[in-house]
């Protein structure tokens, strides 16, 4: 496992790292949160990334038991949490958003439901047009003063929204946010290669990215349609059923079907090429993976050792293929 600094901060975190989403919920045996956070653990991973909506925040009481279980030394490891949607279906307007009330109240919460004295990173999950951008700043300026947060950050911000964050916290001397956690995989390229250019230098914004594989399109699994035992096929995730059986869903699974024989000519799995691609990218701090099996995992923890096969002829090949490199921006922020 390789390690990346989140940014222009001195946190060095591993280059893959393990999320929660969709992964621990109220149906989720501890005995399998336990294998799959070891097997990333046993790797190097020292990232493991939470928040307060996920499985309504079960997925945080998942972790935190599984972490008491485990029993690692607190300085090992890095542990996030993310606020914005509150942790109760249909939440009151006091249960959501990022006012200073709920992100405290939230921040609390996450730490008791993870079992830790403090969090690591903590994350503004999406925008709150509803509440100053100056509040948030401050909120989060203060839990960093009071040991409760270590560094902060976003989720899905625009470029023009993290740089009205960021010189708020400067004109008031306080600190600004770290990270950005956006989605970035080869479907999914504008605002991580375009919109954020600048940031990297300009700030030294760091990433923590989600969605390498596109919801599981990556891995090549949807190329003679949705599984049964897919996740699409739950309740709930008709939205990402659709996407996928979308005429721009279909062309996607074309897409990966030209993978394949490059993967295959590497020695390497598909959703291990998808994920070394997101490595060789130098402004990706790390890379989120999610798994609901342990084998899962195992496979993408591989695209560490593999991002090295992914030489300039084999990225031109697979740019060739995806043909949707985004085009600079003539004027940025």
């Amino acid at each position: 496992m390789k390690y990346r600094n989140l940014g222009s901060s001195g946190l060095k975190v591993s280059e893959l790292s393990f999320g929660s989403w969709v992964t621990f919920g109220k149906q989720v045996d501890i005995d399998l949160a336990v294998s799959l956070m070891t097997r990333a653990y046993e790797a190097g991973v020292n990232f493991f990334d939470n928040a307060e909506v996920y499985s309504h925040g079960q997925s945080e009481v998942v972790m935190g038991k599984a972490l008491k279980k485990l029993g690692w030394e607190r300085d090992s490891y890095i542990v996030s949490s993310k606020v914005m949607f509150g942790s109760v279906e249909n939440p009151l307007p006091t249960q959501r958003g990022l006012s200073r009330k709920h992100v405290v109240e939230a921040c609390h919460q996450a730490m008791d439901r993870l079992g830790v004295d403090y969090l690591d990173l903590y994350f503004c999950h999406r925008p709150d047009p509803e509440t100053p951008i100056e509040e948030t700043v401050y909120t989060m300026n203060d839990l960093i003063r009071q040991g409760k947060i270590l560094y902060w950050g976003t989720s899905e911000w625009s470029a023009q929204q993290l740089m009205e964050a960021y010189a708020a916290a400067r004109q008031h001397h306080l600190i600004p946010p770290t990270m950005e956690q956006p989605q970035y995989n080869m479907f999914h390229r504008y605002r991580f290669e375009v919109e954020y250019a600048r940031l990297y230098s300009q700030i030294g914004l760091g990433t923590t990215i989600w969605s390498p594989l596109a919801s599981g399109v990556l891995t090549g699994k949807y190329a003679e349609g949705i599984p049964d035992n897919s996740r699409m096929r739950l309740p709930g995730y008709e939205w990402l059923r659709k996407l996928v059986e979308s005429p721009e869903g279909r062309e996607r699974i074309t897409k990966v079907t030209q993978l394949s024989p490059i993967a295959e000519n590497l020695g390497i799995t598909t959703a291990q090429l998808a994920v070394a691609w997101t490595l060789k990218n130098p402004n990706v701090s790390t890379v989120i993976l999610g798994a609901s099996k342990v084998s899962q995992l195992e496979d993408t923890l591989q695209a560490s050792e593999t991002a090295a096969l992914l030489t300039d002829d084999v990225m031109e090949k697979i740019e060739a293929i995806l043909d949707n490199k985004p085009e600079p921006m003539e004027f940025q922020l």
